[in-house]
């Protein structure tokens, strides 16, 4: 929805400018320098809050005119003009540091620039032009504020419900996992780790936007905990499901790493026993309840189903079934604590007349936790302290100066007419990237859609001929198709762009094959003068880059899981779900800087298998920390959770083992040895202990304790960072 809204606002704003320049009777070159001019004004400007985006807006009105007058001024000028090309470039990238208004800045000067080049703007047809950026500025205003609003408010509601639709769509699919044969179960377990990173996504969706969409701190951070609960919940129930179709236990990378050891199948549930039965039905139950919004609600059997799911965080509420299965009733009954949280904070009180003890219990942790939350201080954002070519916008900004000069003088050599496509291309590369290994996959990407896109150029051109009309109605069909696929496929985005140039040449007169040809070459050029530029000019090499985040994630991992044993242990208390998202966070970050060590076309295999199966660990012990946070965020308030001192020496081993991994990753250290031992094990196993029975919170704790241990030396021996044994024996 956010990217077909986006998509329907760059074409409205085009459409309304087309239509007003129109009726003024503009010539087609002014259309198309509107049209271009209204895109640019609409994508640019990424802002959350609304009257932050009618500033920039506003601001960048004279920042087009700027840029369109000395472009005209420059247009004779062959070497002042390029000079002041490449210096708006470095201006533009360097102004980044400055946040999404820079950024916006900086792009709409550069892009208008571009324009003025496409249409040959001279000195004598700048009032036209002046009237035409005025028209298609106010146009843009008009799209994005009149015809296709977005309020942080409202695209935070957007997200709500689709929080609820991934949610329920993830719970089908775990009902699914229940019933699936032998020859299912494959199948069944892509669509649960697809659907189960697709409501993760969403969660960090929301998560971006609640200090814009609520009304204040405490709302947010309402809102925050709820959702990360029903996150952490669901993943939590998919993995007991799992357990109970298994023959052993399984390990949680089965839910991360696609084309994991499936644990051997165990007996089929029996469709006719009295648990399976109640197993199913109930399943079908917490569908039901997050499907169902509050204002559905009609009559008390929504509140039964609701009562009868909470009763089995009691242990005497347990049908009587095997220990697997009655995890997995546990495992219902914290679901469906989450999922009443989640309606709580989305849509407000619930009628309480027909609550049960159980239900009134959940409540008054809810209320206990909602007055925490009022009266926790908001902590600050550690900002960003590099400086000089340390920062990543200066960096870029020489990097982009530097290819931008090489793709002028190989642009002059190709074509004196079009030589800044070889520019354009060299500009794109380096937006969203941070390390060479990202700005080659960039290049290649855009080569493959601007290749693709000549062909359709081709067919649309012939298509077209000179009905005017017919072509800008699919040159607005290009541009949806660009905003609407930009955020799923680079190439696609390209495809897109080429497609339309094509239909725009036809318009100008200036359409042949030759034309498409040359588009190719240059936009080959501006990627290889892109990555000269970025392997010789301050490097940012991927592995560098890739070690950076992994560092990070790791430091943020440790926080976590120190965080949460220390509240365990009996620890004061702190925004311990805060800690997680930033792990969340980290671990995006993460994924994305390997794409050019994982790419298909990388001729590294091992490297690329070796990145997979690392990241599949960095998610599962990130889930075993969520799920650690996530119980002691309610020590505080539960009447049945009580720390538990023991769990202190469990969780500094762990810490002791991250930091030694981050050593050796960011080559601060070489000394040391990663310890693996049973203690954690050890535990969980102890004779004669009624509170480490299976089931038990402490149990639960414990689990993922050793879970995270085992993670973490995993981690370690793919790193080349030595593991000692319980007896000090390196392995």
């Amino acid at each position: 929805m956010l990217r077909l809204k986006a998509g329907l606002r760059t074409v409205g704003a085009i459409v309304l400018t087309l239509v007003a320049l129109a009726l003024l009777h503009t010539g087609v070159t002014l259309m198309v320098a509107g049209a271009m001019a209204a895109m640019v004004a609409t994508f640019a400007i990424k802002e959350k809050e609304v009257r932050g985006q009618a500033v920039t807006l506003a601001l960048g009105l004279p920042v087009a005119l700027a840029a369109m007058s000395l472009a005209a001024v420059l247009h004779a000028l062959v070497i002042p003009g390029d000079l002041f090309f490449v210096l708006l470039i470095f201006s533009a990238v360097y102004v980044r540091r400055f946040g999404d208004r820079g950024t916006a800045l900086g792009l709409i000067g550069f892009q208008v620039y571009f324009v003025s080049l496409f249409v040959h703007a001279t000195v004598p047809t700048l009032p036209e032009l002046y009237l035409t950026l005025g028209i298609a500025f106010a146009c843009s205003a008009l799209a994005r504020f009149a015809v296709v609003p977005q309020t942080p408010q409202r695209t935070l509601d957007r997200l709500r419900e689709a929080f609820r639709a991934r949610l329920a769509q993830l719970l089908a699919t775990q009902l699914e996992l229940l019933d699936a044969g032998p020859d299912e179960r494959d199948k069944v377990l892509d669509d649960l780790r697809r659907h189960t990173a697709r409501l993760h996504e969403a969660a960090l969706m929301i998560q971006g936007l609640l200090e814009e969409g609520t009304r204040d701190a405490a709302a947010a951070g309402l809102v925050q905990r709820r959702v990360a609960e029903a996150e952490i919940a669901a993943e939590r129930l998919g993995m007991l499901i799992l357990n109970a179709r298994s023959a052993e236990r399984a390990d949680t990378l089965t839910m991360h790493l696609p084309h994991a050891p499936v644990p051997a199948t165990a007996a089929p549930l029996r469709t006719e026993d009295e648990a399976t039965v109640t197993l199913r039905r109930d399943l079908n139950s917490l569908l039901l309840l997050v499907a169902r919004r509050a204002p559905d609600d009609r009559g008390t059997g929504l509140a039964h189903v609701r009562n009868r799911l909470l009763g089995y965080r009691d242990e005497d509420n347990l049908p009587r079934a095997t220990p697997v299965v009655q995890d997995v009733f546990r495992g219902l009954g914290e679901a469906a604590r989450s999922v009443l949280g989640l309606r709580l904070a989305l849509d407000g009180p619930q009628d309480e007349s027909d609550d049960s003890p159980a239900t009134t219990r959940s409540r008054e942790e809810f209320d206990a936790e909602d007055l925490a939350i009022v009266g926790a201080e908001e902590s600050d954002e550690a900002e960003d302290d590099r400086t000089g070519f340390q920062r990543p916008t200066t960096r870029a900004a020489f990097q982009v100066a530097v290819g931008s000069t090489l793709a002028v003088i190989g642009g002059e050599f190709l074509s004196s007419q079009r030589w800044y496509w070889a520019v354009l291309t060299c500009w794109v590369v380096f937006l969203n990237t941070a390390s060479t290994g990202e700005i080659m996959v960039k290049g290649y990407r855009r080569l493959v859609g601007t290749v693709l896109g000549v062909v359709a150029g081709v067919a649309l051109a012939g298509l077209v001929g000179n009905h005017t009309w017919a072509a800008f109605a699919l040159v607005l069909l290009c541009i949806f198709g660009m905003w609407f696929t930009a955020p799923l496929s680079y190439a696609l985005m390209s495809f897109f762009v080429t497609a339309m140039l094509g239909v725009l040449y036809t318009l100008l007169n200036t359409y042949s094959f030759a034309v498409l040809v040359l588009r190719i070459e240059e936009t080959a050029l501006g990627a290889a003068c892109g990555i000269i530029a970025a392997v010789l000019v301050l490097p940012v090499r991927t592995d560098r880059r890739t070690d950076e985040l992994l560092g990070t994630v790791l430091v943020r991992l440790r926080d976590v899981a120190s965080a949460a044993v220390e509240q365990l242990s009996g620890g004061p208390a702190v925004d311990l779900l805060g800690k997680a998202r930033d792990l969340d966070t980290a671990l995006d970050e993460l994924r994305a800087s390997i794409q050019p060590l994982t790419h298909p076309i990388t001729p590294l295999r091992v490297r690329r298998r070796t990145a997979r199966y690392l990241v599949a660990l960095l998610e599962t012990s990130a889930y075993h920390a969520r799920s650690l946070a996530a119980t002691a965020e309610l020590v505080p308030y539960s009447k049945t959770i009580a720390a538990d001192p023991r769990l202190a020496g469990a969780g500094r081993r762990i810490a002791h083992n991250i930091d030694l991994i981050v050593a050796r990753v960011l080559e601060e250290s070489a000394e040391g040895e990663v310890e693996s031992g049973v203690s954690i094990a050890a535990m969980l196993d102890a004779a004669g202990s009624g509170a480490l029975q299976s089931g038990t919170v402490t149990f639960r704790v414990l689990r993922h304790l050793q879970r995270l241990d085992e993670g973490v030396v995993g981690i370690a021996r793919p790193l080349g960072v030595p593991v000692a044994g319980p007896k000090g024996n390196r392995s």
